[in-house]
């Protein structure tokens, strides 16, 4: 069963064919990073423009790699929300047009359950551990979102926490920018903090002990002040002290969830996922508690429709399709 993915809810064009929900047949992303770069973030207009104009294009290669056409497809899935609204509506007017055209079903997600189906793919680097099981906490930690919730079966989702403003990946970007490092910010502080030392510059961790939600704006503005006293700016320990302030939180809550929740598996997703920090002491936080933690392979941590054709092969044989009239949804929650 062959499901034709696309995600356009960013500023990322995607389009996967997927088998069975699990195996990627192919998946192909169009970057706008050098679009948007020379910004500092992510403009909405030239967002949706770039898409409008790539969208076929890497639809094409996508069934192209995959050897096979729009009628070998069972249906197209669609990520409808939440996201920009401009790039989201290039997305879904697609899809409908294709299923429309060929009498394809049509199946929309939520751009967050595509993130939490991303542990349930396998590509080149396949998982050696094999695939979580229900239930388990998902750690959806990006640019555009930090959340953990209970996993308790396709479509039984419970919120578990938040962040209440910044997201850590937002966090990522606006201290990056405030070090002249660039955009996107995730990679270069990952790269950065490996030559400094986390506990030359002394940063805050909002904890918030009374719930699980997360909080990274008080740390971003710590950043900002420390910058404004420094006489000398030492860019590899700021980088260090802060990648490790934002996962020490993210660790620790997701250990908490766990816990309460009394949740043996932790399955974690986003493009925060693929930091190397991150990855490490999660993995020592599953060692400790007899926690088994998940982490998609590397290329499928960040946006791409392969994680939406595996959510959208949930729907369909769920029997969960969309119709014509689908409109996209700037926020969506789960």
């Amino acid at each position: 069963m062959l499901i034709l993915g696309i995600d356009t809810s960013c500023d990322d064009t995607s389009a996967s064919v997927v088998e069975d929900g699990v195996k990627i047949v192919s998946n192909i992303v169009s970057s706008q990073e050098a679009i948007h770069s020379k910004y500092g973030g992510i403009v909405p207009e030239l967002a949706s423009r770039r898409h409008i104009e790539m969208i076929w294009p890497v639809v094409r290669e996508a069934l192209r790699r995959a050897d096979t056409g729009l009628d070998d497809l069972s249906a197209v899935s669609v990520c409808h929300g939440p996201g920009l609204i401009g790039s989201l509506l290039v997305g879904c007017s697609f899809a409908k047009a294709v299923c429309f055209s060929r009498g394809l079903p049509l199946v929309s997600v939520n751009h967050l359950e595509g993130h939490i189906f991303s542990c349930f793919l396998s590509d080149k680097e396949a998982h050696e551990s094999g695939r979580p099981e229900f239930p388990f906490i998902a750690l959806i930690v990006s640019g555009g979102h930090t959340s953990l919730y209970r996993v308790d079966g396709f479509g039984l989702y419970k919120e578990l926490g938040r962040t209440r403003d910044d997201a850590a990946g937002e966090a990522y970007d606006k201290v990056s920018k405030l070090l002249g490092l660039g955009y996107p910010g995730g990679p270069v502080i990952d790269a950065m903090a490996r030559q400094g030392d986390p506990r030359a510059v002394d940063l805050p961790r909002a904890y918030l002990p009374e719930d699980l939600d997360f909080s990274f704006s008080g740390l971003k503005t710590a950043v900002m002040n420390y910058l404004k006293g420094a006489k000398e700016v030492p860019v590899y320990d700021i980088c260090a002290g802060f990648q490790q302030a934002v996962v020490d939180v993210l660790v620790r809550k997701t250990e908490w969830a766990a816990l309460r929740e009394g949740v043996g598996t932790v399955a974690v997703a986003g493009g925060v996922g693929a930091n190397s920090l991150l990855r490490t002491d999660l993995a020592r936080m599953g060692e400790k508690n007899g926690v088994r933690v998940f982490f998609p392979p590397i290329p499928l941590c960040t946006d791409n429709a392969a994680m939406i054709a595996a959510a959208g092969y949930q729907h369909f044989i769920s029997n969960k399709l969309a119709g014509m009239d689908l409109n996209p949804v700037a926020y969506l929650p789960l």
